[in-house]
């Protein structure tokens, strides 16, 4: 008899804290490798020197906003491919990663393409010094030639973590994160004659070796379907309705992540009108807030799956259930570390910066401005994760796009230009934005009508 194929985690039944803790613990750990990755990038290329940096740190941002565009879709099938979980229908959600997998590829390669020829353009507008152009050119060029394949992975971890398999991605990203840190020196300062030293691309071609590994390791686990999802390439048709479907919810998702990031270069354009010191007291408080926050964002793609799952089951009581345990976990944990950071401000940004008094109390302000909202951060990334599971993109989009452009830069340029605040004032729309936008998301749990028309529609 032929063995009976691994399901993925069932996450319509049990105790719901278990299922949390285990979905978010591996999703958590992959947030921090994933950071770590970056992190190995810029100590490297670090070694060549600050116009390296310079040119790989302009890179970032750009490469993010495109990878903001696609990832929208790949979001969209891994929220039906959950609902479809809850609702034991499997020979769907083979059908969604397959659909889902295809069109993320194709569109992966268009932006690829789009921004590899733009690269020059992109980077000439930030009118920066000339040995930085280059290497940021050629540096962003190498990267668009590597995001397809980035992409790939992209859609295994959302596809994996829509069934509850979390860890085996975790593995994936691991191993890359490793071999990432022994490639890297290696294409940038060569090896005898075997390999010729690349200097700053060299840090973009060891991704590019490493995102092929894991796009081809995540593609063979797909194909082989022995992990809960079986893809057929073979018999590829698009599905017209479906693809509409998860452009439909995609596209939200995509606005969302196009706009934060369009928000951080606002915020920057603010604090640099105030120098060098406020810069750097803003660069340490956002590395800090990007780091706490990962925690948040592994609870909140957890409720994501477990919302997913259940509202596929019709279990709406148990969807409620899960939202209002993973609100109070995420606002009691980021909590506790708003305490801490509150109280170590000072010695958290000395850390940092441990030769500069005046850069330290300025950091340490900001810290605490943001400190007294992790709680309301953690309530609203939660949130975020809820809407995205029950298909409600359109209102974290709506969420995110009131908390950046009604809220918090028209509050930061006010306070900052028109009050005695100045700096202070930017500091201050942080917490301001984030209490005010978590309150405002509650409201919207609380009116909406979407959990007492959950039934088993699959």
């Amino acid at each position: 008899m032929k063995p009976m194929m691994h399901r993925g985690k069932d996450y319509t039944q049990g105790s719901i804290f278990k299922a949390l803790i285990t979905l978010s613990i591996p999703l958590i750990l992959t947030n921090i490798l994933q950071t770590a990755y970056n992190l190995t990038d810029t100590f490297w290329v670090g070694r060549l020197g600050s116009s390296a940096v310079a040119a790989v740190s302009l890179s970032f941002p750009i490469i993010f906003i495109m990878i903001s565009l696609g990832m929208g879709v790949a979001i969209a099938g891994s929220i039906l491919a959950a609902q479809h979980k809850g609702a034991k229908n499997h020979k769907m959600i083979n059908h969604i990663a397959t659909q889902t997998l295809v069109a993320v590829f194709f569109f992966s390669l268009l932006l690829a393409t789009i921004g590899y020829f733009l690269s020059p353009v992109l980077i000439k507008i930030m009118k920066i010094d000339p040995q930085v152009y280059q290497d940021a050119v050629a540096y962003l060029k190498v990267s668009f030639i590597g995001m397809p394949f980035m992409f790939l992975f992209m859609v295994f971890q959302s596809m994996m973590r829509s069934i509850g398999e979390v860890k085996l991605p975790f593995y994936i990203v691991f191993s890359t994160v490793l071999l990432n840190l022994v490639l890297d020196p290696l294409f940038i300062f060569g090896y005898d004659d075997l390999i010729p030293p690349s200097g700053v691309t060299g840090a973009a071609y060891a991704s590019i070796g490493t995102q092929l590994l894991a796009a081809f390791i995540g593609l063979y686990i797909l194909i082989k379907g022995k992990k809960g999802i079986k893809i057929d390439l073979h018999h590829y048709k698009p599905d017209k309705a479906l693809l509409k479907k998860m452009i439909r919810m995609g596209i939200p998702v995509s606005i969302e992540q196009v706009s934060r990031s369009l928000g951080i270069f606002a915020m920057i354009l603010l604090v640099t009108a105030f120098g060098t010191l406020a810069l750097a007291s803003y660069g340490i408080g956002s590395r800090i807030l990007s780091f706490i926050i990962i925690p948040a964002f592994g609870l909140g793609m957890a409720t994501s799956t477990l919302v997913g799952q259940n509202i596929g089951a019709g279990k709406p009581d148990r969807v409620k259930q899960t939202i209002k345990l993973s609100l109070n976990i995420a606002f009691g944990v980021m909590s506790f570390f708003g305490i801490l950071f509150f109280i170590f401000a000072e010695d958290i940004a000395r850390f940092f910066i441990p030769k500069d008094p005046a850069a330290i109390k300025e950091s340490a302000v900001f810290i605490k401005h943001i400190a007294v909202s992790f709680g309301f951060m953690g309530i609203l990334i939660v949130l975020v994760g809820a809407f995205r599971g029950a298909g409600k993109t359109k209102i974290s989009m709506l969420l995110t796009l009131f908390s950046v452009w009604i809220l918090r830069f028209p509050l930061a340029y006010f306070l900052s230009k028109y009050t005695s605040l100045g700096l202070r004032g930017i500091w201050l729309s942080y917490p301001l934005t984030n209490i005010v936008t978590a309150l405002l998301g509650l409201l919207i749990l609380w009116k909406y009508h979407w959990l007492t028309e959950i039934k088993k529609a699959y």
